[in-house]
């Protein structure tokens, strides 16, 4: 099977929300059309989906901030877990970051998450010793 990764395109929506859910990544306190449209203002050619015979498979979305890149929403449908797609959707997001002249790429995964931990280990990613702390500018999410 091979796998098409392109930019998002705003047809793609509701697809990739869909993904989203089956891969349990969406959350109460995060509406992921939001996410998606804030998304589609800053930076939309770095959130990329994966596609199989032209339906949805998979998603990043990637970001960079002039001094470190972000890496969110990095699914596969879980018939598709396994197969090397998270790697080729990883690939992709990093050659972008790579050729926007980033340093360093960071993400943040719950403690409790342990499996997708391991998962970007694997990656080469490294348990920094920080502390994240956000803060909500929006009240009604």
């Amino acid at each position: 099977m091979k796998l098409e990764i392109r930019p998002i395109e705003q047809t793609d929506e509701d697809a990739v929300i869909q993904l989203w859910i089956e891969c349990e990544l969406v959350v109460p306190w995060n509406d992921p059309h939001r996410d998606i449209q804030r998304k589609l203002m800053v930076q939309a050619e770095f959130f990329l989906v994966g596609c199989l015979e032209g339906k949805i498979v998979a998603s990043v979305m990637a970001g960079y901030d002039g001094h470190r890149g972000w890496i969110n929403y990095l699914a596969v449908r879980p018939q598709h877990q396994r197969t090397g797609f998270a790697t080729e959707m990883m690939d992709k997001a990093e050659t972008l970051l790579r050729a926007a002249g980033c340093p360093k790429i960071n993400l943040q995964v719950r403690s409790t998450n342990a499996k997708v931990i391991e998962f970007y280990k694997s990656f080469g990613f490294l348990i920094d010793d920080v502390t994240s702390l956000g803060k909500r500018l929006e009240t009604d999410e």
